[in-house]
C-alpha cells in the first residue's frame, strides 16, 4: 500500500528541520513525509512521484518551474515571508490574519501561509484546510500500531526464501504498511529490477548511528518501492555487514517502528550476518523453508539441535516450517510477486497463520 506524500521544501535549513520535527513529534501522518533544502532535490524527486502535498517556501517556490508544480504537486501551501501576495484572496472564514490567504488558479489551488508562525498553528491551518487530514490525530492521544517482525529463515539454501520474503511482503502491503529487509551478501537487487541504488541499508544505518532522533526524516530518502512494497535497498558490499551487531539491526527497527509509520518489518535474514539469533528471538513469527532431500533434512535438524542446545526454544516455538510443493513456473520479475503458483501458496499462509482465517 504505497502512502501519498506529503513535502516540505525551504532553503532555510534549520527552520524546514523545526517544521518538520514538530510534524513528525506530534502528528501522525497519513503521509510520507519528505523534506527537501534544495529545490533541485525537489524537482527531481517531483519527475518520479506526485506530490499529495506540498509545504514550501516563498523564496524557494521562485526558484521551483511553474511546469513542475501544475503537473506534479495536487496541493501547495507557501509559506510567505513578506507581505501578502496582492493577487491573493482573503479566507475570510479564519479570523486569524497573519495566518493563511488563498489563490486559485486554473491548475491548483495555492494558499499562503505566514511562515513566522508557531509550528502548532501551521500544523492547525493544514488539518483545517485538506479533507485528508481530518483524521490526523495528535501522538499523545492516538494509540500506536504495534509493529510485528516477521523473520524468514532457513540454513537450506536455494529454497525460494527471498522469493516467498517479497511475495509475502507485497500481498500484506496490499492492506497493511510493510517495510522489507534483506540481509543477503549478494541480493542481486540491483540487476533483477535493472536500476542503480544511490543508498542502500548502510546508508540508513549511517544516519542511525550519527543522529538516530531524525531518523523519520532520514528514512523516506533511502526508502523504495516494489508493487507497493517498500523496502530498504541491500548492501552492496558485504563487507559493511560485517561492521554491524545484531543488537544495532535490533534497535534499528525499534526506532523505525516507533516511528509509527509500518506495521510489518519482513526480515529477509542470512547466516553471514552477526547477530542473527538475536534479530530471530524479536520476531513476532519466523517462516522456516524446507525441502525433502536428505541434506536438507540433516541442516534442519542440525539448526534446530543448534537452538535446543542455547535454550532458544523461544525460536523454535515460533517458527512455521514451510515445505513447497515443485512450481511448473515462477515469476522472476520482483514487481509482480502476488501472480503465479507461489503467490497463491503464500496467500494461504497469510490468512491462515497471519490472520488466523
Amino acid at each position: 500500500m504505497k502512502r501519498k506524500v506529503f513535502a516540505i521544501c525551504d532553503t532555510e535549513e534549520a527552520y524546514a528541520l523545526r517544521l518538520s520535527e514538530y510534524i513528525l513529534d506530534k502528528v501522525r501522518l497519513p503521509y510520507t513525509l519528505h523534506l527537501f533544502t534544495k529545490v533541485e532535490e525537489l524537482q527531481k524527486f517531483a519527475g518520479q512521484e506526485e506530490i499529495a502535498v506540498l509545504v514550501i517556501a516563498e523564496s524557494a517556490l521562485k526558484l521551483l518551474r511553474e511546469e513542475y508544480v501544475r503537473r506534479q504537486i495536487v496541493r501547495m501551501f507557501v509559506l510567505r515571508e513578506d507581505e501578502m501576495p496582492e493577487d491573493a484572496e482573503t479566507d475570510r472564514g479564519l479570523q486569524d490574519s497573519t495566518s493563511v490567504s488563498t489563490r486559485v488558479t486554473a491548475e491548483n489551488k495555492l494558499q499562503y501561509i505566514s511562515k513566522f508562525q508557531s509550528p502548532e498553528n501551521i500544523v492547525t491551518i493544514l488539518a483545517e484546510s485538506i479533507t485528508d487530514f481530518s483524521d490526523w490525530k495528535l501522538r499523545a492521544a492516538a494509540e500506536d500500531t504495534e509493529v510485528k517482525l516477521i523473520g524468514i529463515y532457513s540454513p537450506v539454501k536455494r529454497c525460494l526464501q527471498t522469493s516467498f520474503a517479497l511475495t509475502m511482503g507485497q500481498i500484506l502491503a496490499k492492506e497493511h504498511r510493510v517495510l522489507y529487509f534483506n540481509f543477503e551478501n549478494y541480493s542481486g537487487f540491483g540487476q533483477m529490477l535493472k536500476r542503480e541504488f544511490a543508498m542502500d541499508m548502510m546508508d540508513l544505518m549511517y544516519y542511525f548511528r550519527c543522529d538516530r532522533e531524525k531518523m523519520a526524516l532520514r528514512l523516506p530518502a533511502v526508502t523504495q518501492n516494489m508493487n507497493g512494497l517498500d523496502y530498504i535497498p541491500p548492501m552492496q558490499s558485504y563487507a559493511g555487514q560485517r561492521e554491524v551487531t545484531g543488537e544495532e539491526w535490533l534497535e534499528l527497527c525499534r526506532c523505525i517502528a516507533g516511528i509509527g509509520q509500518y506495521e510489518y518489518i519482513i526480515l529477509d535474514l542470512d547466516d553471514c550476518m552477526d547477530g542473527l539469533f538475536d534479530l530471530l528471538r524479536s520476531c513476532y513469527k519466523i517462516y522456516t523453508i524446507t525441502k525433502e532431500d536428505s541434506f536438507a533434512v540433516a541442516k534442519i535438524n542440525q539448526y534446530e539441535q543448534i537452538l535446543h542446545f542455547n535454550e532458544m526454544e523461544e525460536i523454535v516455538e515460533k517458527t512455521v516450517k514451510c515445505r513447497f510443493p515443485v512450481f511448473r513456473d515462477i515469476t522472476v520479475d520482483l514487481n509482480l510477486m502476488t501472480h503465479g503458483e507461489l503467490a497463491g501458496y503464500v496467500k494461504a499462509i497469510v490468512k491462515e497463520d497471519l490472520y488466523g482465517k
